[in-house]
């Protein structure tokens, strides 16, 4: 039987200041509850010396593992390649940066013994984050919230215990373009909530700019794995105008019954600038589905392992 109760899985980008912190938070969690336990940092290819801390750690406590990845992926790839690799009853997903504070996991690993499979954390407040960031950011998941077609909760992240079988269920969809969270929520089972406060970051800057290009296509990749919404949007927009035009078109010959004078230029690059506008914008939608299913069909891999520390290859 296994005989590792928890694994832990943080993805991580240049923490060199936040490692040693990190580790000693989690052990100090640990402590009272469980030795079976193991930290698998997901190295997302960072260009300072993480992975030298790593290392000197590593050779001190065979519980701390790494997996390099051979160039920068992503958070939810590397998530990912974490669950490929852990070998815990449950595994415990977050950010190495200290913003979610690790003295949360006993009270999800309570709920995970009285029978939750995935128990994910909803974020009460926000320290350190800006007035815009977090109105943004909480327009951004009730949109998504209102256009998905699965219950996606408000102000929950990758911070979440999962079963066994849960993070098994992850593994075999084998997404290239994973939007995590939605998954996480498409794949059923027994979920239920913790509510915490989210702390400042505990050194550093964040690598996440909420204006950014990869904000922006996380949340737009969201809206397009799990909602035909803007498809039927653009269709519904499609049929509006093409109503209006008919409408217009009958308007038109009435006045030229009537003699009526009829609007010139001005009316007609209106129209113009309106249609071609709306042909814009529904080939734009269609554009996002249909480079999820290009990136689909070449059937590249969502992320590439350069080396291990601590692990078996797999591979």
């Amino acid at each position: 039987m296994n005989d590792i109760l928890v694994s832990v899985v943080l993805s991580f980008r240049n923490e060199e200041e936040v490692l040693k912190e990190l580790v000693h938070r989690l052990a100090n969690v640990f402590e009272p509850i469980t030795q079976d336990y193991e930290l698998i940092f997901v190295n997302d290819a960072s260009s300072d010396n993480s992975l030298d801390v790593l290392k000197t750690m590593s050779l001190e406590d065979s519980r701390i593992k790494v997996i390099n990845m051979s160039r920068t992926f992503g958070v939810s790839q590397c998530a990912l390649a974490g669950m490929a690799y852990a070998s815990g009853q449950a595994v415990i997903t977050m950010d190495a940066d200290l913003q979610d504070p690790p003295e949360v996991i006993p009270e999800l690993i309570d709920k995970w013994r009285e029978g939750a499979d995935v128990v994910y954390t909803v974020r009460k407040s926000r320290a350190g984050e800006s007035r815009m960031k977090l109105k943004v950011t909480d327009w951004a998941y009730r949109i998504l919230r209102l256009t998905s077609e699965i219950d996606m909760p408000i102000e929950s992240g990758d911070f979440k215990l999962m079963s066994r079988r849960v993070v098994n269920s992850l593994i075999r969809l084998n997404e290239k373009d994973p939007f995590l969270r939605g998954m996480v929520r498409w794949v059923g089972f027994k979920q239920v909530p913790t509510y915490y406060s989210r702390d400042a970051r505990f050194a550093g800057e964040s690598h996440f700019n909420f204006y950014g290009r990869k904000a922006v296509w996380n949340f737009v990749s969201g809206i397009a794995s799990f909602s035909l919404l803007p498809l039927h949007g653009a269709l519904l927009l499609g049929f509006a105008v093409s109503l209006g035009a008919f409408l217009y078109l009958i308007g038109v010959f009435v006045m030229k019954y009537w003699g009526w004078n009829l609007p010139g230029w001005s009316a007609i690059m209106a129209t113009m600038l309106f249609l071609g506008g709306t042909q814009l914008i529904t080939i734009g939608v269609l554009g996002i589905y249909i480079g999820k299913i290009y990136e689909e069909a070449k059937g590249r891999p969502s992320y590439i392992v350069e080396s291990l520390i601590g692990l078996q290859d797999k591979r």
